[in-house]
This record gives structure tokens, sequence and C-alpha cells, in this order.
């Protein structure tokens, strides 16, 4: 496979597709004639006069996608407080889950009948749910959560397999106006307690158990630990999973508290009235590691989440009627709801799967794609380079053909995995739409249209209605000089958290005070924008290795590691030297039938010396098997920093197999 550079034009949509775009129709309807104009009038200001293009944008939107609010807002927002505190749609009252359920399983509705959610388990076993299910389920939640004397403003856990309730127990708690706390199955007692801890959710929604690379995995013991740590559940509502119920020879404690969903939900009344909420009304509290710290309770609200989800998944994800979308995910992760959230806006068909990627084969994705006719897919490009080190075969074995659109987030792109992504997967004309953002807007900063040319890696710009920009360490705008910077808004959106879980003061820290005059949200990340206008992200600008008074992202270090036909996975970090103040060390997964010696060791420090000038030559270079990653594929730096400067690596809760750790100590 050729791997072209990243300034190089791969993808050019056929003028068919792209006259068959949503964002196209949207452009025609509003006689907006090219991208650049689009971007002005949706993130700037419309024609050149003082009224926010933003205001504008997110005002016609509520209308354009047929948004229901019970009682129109007073304005579109709020921002008397600054772009830090803007309130979006006061004085108007909606619920998500009336946007998502009810409205799609009315007796007279179209899509009532329509399959919401296709589900594979790992074993195989498949289920399909219509949007008259999945509305009856809800309003059962909905019941059992409001006889557990639920309200409006209290808080539910959800640690919970990928299994068809999620949803539900999602939908009831937005029906009755609870706030989802959704935590990711993969974690472990401590990291558990901290969010029930934090949140203080005295229901929790768990499960048995559930199933993982052949095995089973047991979840009502981490549960139950991670409660007598952290206090406050008083209900615990077990699914059951694994048939745990009715097994003699292996059972699970149970206590006073506990009830089974059979007996409970089940059971409850399939009918229920979904709450009318203030448009600020709290929806979830999405958690967010961070880079040092507690977890961040990131607070979101029904019309900010259901806006912007629903907006990314119409325009950057061109939703049609047909489509059935799959985005490797956690309910615990943004990536669940938002996934949920956006498509079931439209009446569409999510997929869902429940276990490993290459269970009991590397094809499982593909074999699934196919087999259920997939049109969206999208992953991480650490999970992408971790499927491509079992070569072609198990790709080519498949007819890929019913895909659409391919997606992908979480981390930087090296080109040679995003080829392999676009030509093995995509066939070679499938649109990669790379996005960028966060659990702190439910969405993203950076998003290309699928109407758009594409380059390798390229996130191509600002997401509609976001005013994106990069900026220089004095908060100077330097995007059209094509030089790195820091990836700011410079205005709010709807989705944006409107505080921290934990208060205002730590939320102002985090995100605004880099630059506070004029404010600008600070990201984090290290951005790009190209002489043709593509833009390109760089890494965490934290993570950005200073060497000598030269800066360089670990991204471009492991691109040039990877582009070697020896290496699968690289991760670059900084590490203290008493010479150049940050010295680089890498550490690399070699392919299958590769062996680790010091020759290729030498080879692979003077290729990046080479390409990216001697300073950059690693220090060091050592060979693992396995990365530390969290469950959506990010390679989690901080922590290999840590370990080989044998320093404290902080808050690890995200992190899906801390053994790795153990390895980056222990390599050579």
């Amino acid at each position: 496979m050729e791997v072209p550079d990243t300034d190089e034009v791969v993808h050019e949509p056929a003028r068919e597709f792209v006259e068959s775009t949503n964002v196209y129709e949207f452009m025609q309807e509003y006689g907006i004639e090219d991208y650049d104009e689009l971007i002005r009038r949706t993130c700037t200001d419309v024609d050149g006069v003082a009224e926010s293009g933003v205001e504008w944008f997110w005002d016609e939107l509520v209308e354009y996608l047929d948004i229901d609010f019970y009682e129109d807002y007073d304005a579109v927002r709020d921002d008397t407080d600054g772009p830090q505190f803007s309130e979006w749609y006061p004085g108007g009252s909606i619920n998500v889950a009336h946007n998502v359920v009810d409205k799609h399983a009315a007796p007279d509705s179209e899509t009532r009948n329509n399959v919401a959610l296709i589900w594979e388990g790992e074993p195989g076993d498949e289920r399909k749910i219509t949007y008259h299910d999945l509305h009856r389920e809800s309003n059962r939640v909905a019941n059992v959560l409001e006889s557990y004397g639920i309200e409006t403003g209290d808080t539910v856990g959800l640690y919970m397999p990928m299994v068809p309730e999620v949803v539900s127990i999602l939908y009831g708690c937005l029906k009755v106006g609870a706030i989802a706390v959704p935590i990711f199955s993969g974690f472990g007692v401590d990291a558990t307690a901290t969010r029930i801890e934090d949140s203080e959710c005295s229901v929790l929604f768990t499960a048995d158990g559930f199933y993982r690379r052949g095995g089973e995995v047991t979840l009502k013991d981490a549960a139950d630990d991670a409660i007598a740590e952290a206090g406050h559940v008083e209900h615990t509502v077990v699914y059951d999973r694994l048939g745990f119920e009715k097994r003699e020879d292996r059972s699970i404690k149970w206590r006073t508290r506990d009830e089974w969903w059979h007996e409970t939900v089940a059971e409850a009344d399939s009918t229920y009235e979904t709450k009318e909420l203030d448009s600020s009304q709290e929806s979830m509290l999405l958690y967010s590691s961070g880079t040092t710290g507690e977890p961040k309770g990131i607070v979101h609200t029904h019309a900010g989440v259901l806006m912007q989800c629903a907006k990314e998944i119409y325009f950057g994800f061109d939703h049609k009627p047909e489509d059935r979308f799959f985005w490797v995910s956690d309910i615990g992760w943004m990536m669940g709801p938002w996934t949920l959230i956006g498509n079931h806006a439209f009446g569409g068909t999510v997929f869902m799967y429940e276990g490993a990627p290459d269970h009991p084969e590397p094809d499982r994705f593909w074999d699934m794609i196919e087999r259920h006719g997939l049109t969206t897919f999208g992953i991480s490009p650490t999970a992408i380079r971790a499927l491509r080190k079992y070569g072609d075969g198990y790709v080519e074995q498949h007819d890929l053909s019913t895909l659409r659109l391919l997606g992908s987030t979480g981390e930087p792109w090296d080109p040679e995995s995003w080829m392999w992504f676009y030509e093995n997967v995509g066939g070679g004309d499938t649109p990669i739409i790379n996005i960028s953002g966060g659990t702190e807007i439910c969405g993203c900063f950076l998003m290309p249209m699928p109407s758009q040319p594409l380059k390798p890696c390229s996130l191509g710009g600002p997401g509609l209605g976001m005013n994106i920009d990069i900026v220089d360490s004095a908060g100077d705008s330097i995007a059209d000089t094509h030089e790195r910077g820091f990836l700011v808004a410079r205005d709010s959106c709807p989705s944006m958290t409107k505080s921290l879980w934990s208060g205002d003061e730590r939320y102002l820290k985090e995100y605004w005070s880099s630059f506070e005059d004029p404010p600008l949200w600070d990201h984090g990340d290290w951005a790009q924008k190209d002489e043709d206008g593509f833009w390109f992200l760089h890494g965490r600008a934290d993570d950005a290795l200073n060497v000598a008074g030269r800066k360089v992202g670990p991204a471009e270090i492991e691109g040039v590691l990877i582009e070697h036909d020896a290496v699968n996975q690289a991760a670059a970090v900084g590490v203290d030297d008493d010479t150049t103040g940050t010295a680089v060390v890498a550490y690399v997964v070699l392919e299958d039938d590769v062996e680790p010696t010091d020759e290729l060791r030498e080879e692979l420090r003077e290729l990046v010396g080479e390409e990216q000038g001697k300073p950059f030559r690693p220090r060091e270079l050592k060979f693992v098997s396995e990365f530390p990653k969290t469950q959506s594929g990010k390679i989690i730096r901080r922590a290999i920093a840590a370990v080989h400067q044998g320093e404290d690596t902080g808050d690890l809760s995200s992190i899906e197999n801390p053994d790795a750790l153990d390895e980056i100590r222990d390599a050579r």
C-alpha cells in the first residue's frame, strides 16, 4: 500500500454523492454557496453584520431538525454572564426522551415499528428492539424509578454492560427528569466508587456480568464493593445477563437493596407521561478523567445534548432513514449516549455489540458489518492499528459494500493506518469522518462534512455552529498563518457543560483560565490549519515535547515509527533530561512476525532523527506488546511517562488494561 503525505488530497467525493448529502440540502435551503461560507454563516457572523452566526444557526436548527419543545424558548441564549455560563434556549421546556422515543413510538408514527436497536452478544445471540418496544420499556424504568422516590434532579447510576437494556435505562432516567450517570463497565471498584460517591446516586442499575473474549466477567460483586466504599446507593436493580439467578452451582451475593430486573422493571406499568423539563435541566453527568486529579463530572442539559448530538449525526454523519449506525463504544463513554441520542432523534437504527473486537476471530467487526448490513462504522485509530496487525486477509473475506461512511475519534491518526482503514475497510471511496471534541461538549469541535475532500488524518474544519480557532500563547489567532497552536472555542455552544459537578471554581480553572481577555475555552489540543484549509491535530498540548527549545507533537514521532514495516504501534513521551530539558523516549509494538533486536532499535532511532531532526531522536526506544489504553482506544501517554520516570501515575481509572503498565515498567 502506497502511503501518501498528509498534504495530498486522497478522497474526492463524487458530485452525485455530494448532492445527496444533508449538508448540501441545508446549504441549498439557505443559499450557501460553498464550505467557507457555510462555516462563516454557522460559526461567526451572518452577512457581515453584528448578528451572531452561532445563534442564527442554533435557532434555525430547532425547526430544521424537527426538534420538539413543549414550550417555545424566549431567546436562543442568554450569555449575560459570558460564554462561560451561557444559558441556551431559556424559557423553553423539552425532554430528550420525548424526542428520541415517544414521538417515534406514537400510534400514528411511521417509525413506531421500526427497529431502534440491533444488538449482538459476544456468544452470537441477537435481539432487535423496535421503537414501540423501547417506549414501553423506558416507561417501565421510569415507573420503577418513581417508586424508589426518584425526582427531577436526582442522580441514577448505570454500571451496565452493553446490552439493550442500557438504552431503556438511559431514556427512563430522562423521562422522569433524573440525571443519568453512565459508568464504564470495565471500571474496577475504586473508579466506580469514586463516581458513585461524587454523584451521590441512590439508585444503581447493574448486571450479574457480561461476556468478554469467550469468558464471563462478573459485575455485581464489583458494584457491591464500590457501594460499600462510596455509600449513597439504596436500590440496586440487577439485570440477569449470565443467568446467575437460576444457577445452583454458582450464585452472587444478594443484599436487601437488590432486585432482579425481571422482577421489577419487566413487571412495571408500561405507560408513563414524560415530564416537561426546563431547557437547562441536567440530563446526564458524564465523567472525564483528565490528565491529573479526580475525575471531572461533566454536566449536560436536555436541550444542549439533544441539539448537539442530533446536529452531528444529521450533518456530519449524513443520517438517512435506512442507515444502521455502529460506533465502537461503551455506554460509560461519551460516544455511547452520543450515538443513541443522535440517531434516535431521527428514528434511526443503532447497532450495539457486547464483546471483544477480535473474538472468536479478528474479523468479528467485518463479519458483523456484512451480516447486519451496517452503513456507518466508527472506531478509534488505535483499535484500527491493532486490527491491521492481523493483516488484510480477515477484511478481504467480507463484503463491506454497505458502508457509506466511516468514523473515528480519540487521538491523532498516522497516515499509514488512516489509509489502511480508508482502502481496506472503506474500499477506497468511503469518507472517514474523523472528529474531535470531548465529553465536555458531548460532541465535536472539529468535524469534516461528508461532502468535502479529505487528506489523510485531517479533521476537516470546525463543526457547524462551533466558533473554533487556533491561537498562540498570547491568545492571538494563528489559524491562517498555518502555524501550530492551541485549539480554542471563542464562543459557547448549547451542549457545552454548564459547569462541573464539583463546582464553578474547577470548571473555570480547567477550561477558561488560559485565555481570559477575551475569555477562550482552552481544549488542551495542539492544532494546525494547512494552506488548503484542512485542520489537523497534533496531540494534547500538555503532551507536546519541548526538546532544546523546539516543540513537536508525540503523534509526529509516532507517525515516523509506524511508517516502518516492522512497527504496528508507537508511543512517544517526554522525560526529564539534564542537557536538553526534555528527551524523547519511544515505546514500540512490533508486527507479529518481527523479532525485537538491538539493530532494529537503532534503525528506528536513526529514522526519527532523519525525519524529525537529531534533537528528537529517542534517547531510549523500548519494545512492548501493548500500551495502556482507555476502552475507546486512547493511549495514555502520561501514565507511560510517569512509569518510565518512577513517578506517581495519578488517576488511572480510565485504563482498560492496567497490566500494560507493568510491561512498560519492565521493558528493555
